[in-house]
């Protein structure tokens, strides 16, 4: 089943508008301390969900898409450039997130009481435009793989959007912005969720081997998101309630049932 632009462009805002709802929830008031109950469970499946969705789905049909070809080359030979493009994707958001952005915690996490530099706050932001990014491109990516893959990893990329909101929202009050600047910030990262699908899906008419290259590199990046900054707040949750680090494997279960129930 082949999804056309329009598809793609509705998967896109669904996506960007999960983003504004997650700094919705924050900037509303009195809504908080419920909120972060919900956000921290919704992080525990998002991490479960994706893990299993880049190692069941993506590396599988990434390594599908550079072995098809055959040039007699062993198949390790085939896709060590997807492999490095996974890295460099990967290593991508590490850059933007952790040496660029001398602040930047994902999740449910507010700091009210502290005063982030203004500075810090929007290199922090930036790191989050390109992670969104490539959310976007992830999405897309997949969908003009495969309909089923590109479903799975667009509900993979919804579970963790309302926490992505939620978390730019976070950075700008604790820099001391408003709660209309935190509301715009939530805004800008939905906004670059659906510019990667654009981008992926213009690029797409102009050449097919984009999706070849999009498909691993956006992998990297899922994977960071899962891996580097999801499953380290769910363990971090975990000290006061290991419930939070048993809804991981919630996530991993969820993905089977629907994989199977999509397959069928």
């Amino acid at each position: 089943m082949e999804i056309r632009f329009g598809g793609l462009l509705l998967f896109g805002a669904l996506a960007a508008v999960a983003n504004l709802i997650g700094g919705l929830l924050l900037t509303s008031s009195g809504a908080h301390k419920l909120n972060d109950r919900f956000l921290k469970y919704l992080v525990a499946l998002g991490a479960g969900f994706m893990l299993a969705a880049i190692f069941i789905e993506i590396v599988p049909e990434t390594v599908g898409i550079w072995t098809s070809e055959g040039t007699g080359a062993t198949a390790a030979e085939n896709i060590i450039g997807a492999m490095t493009l996974l890295l460099a994707g990967y290593l991508l958001i590490q850059l933007f997130e952790h040496t660029l952005a001398p602040h930047f915690h994902f999740g449910a996490e507010t700091h009210p009481e502290s005063v982030l530099r203004p500075s810090a706050a929007y290199k922090a932001i930036g790191g989050l435009l390109i992670h969104t990014f490539f959310d976007g491109v992830s999405i897309a990516a997949a969908f003009i793989v495969n309909f089923k893959v590109g479903l799975l990893v667009f509900i993979a990329i919804l579970l963790h959007k309302m926490p992505e909101g939620f978390t730019v929202a976070s950075i700008m009050l604790a820099s001391g912005r408003s709660r209309k600047k935190a509301n715009l910030a939530s805004l800008a990262i939905g906004a670059a969720t659906f510019v990667g699908v654009i981008a992926v899906a213009i690029l797409k008419g102009k050449s097919a081997s984009v999706v070849a290259y999009a498909l691993p590199f956006s992998a990297g990046v899922t994977l960071y998101v899962a891996a580097s900054d999801l499953i380290p707040e769910v363990n971090h949750k975990e000290e006061k309630n290991p419930m939070v680090s048993i809804v991981v494997f919630g996530g991993v279960a969820l993905f089977y049932i629907l994989h199977r129930l999509i397959e069928g």
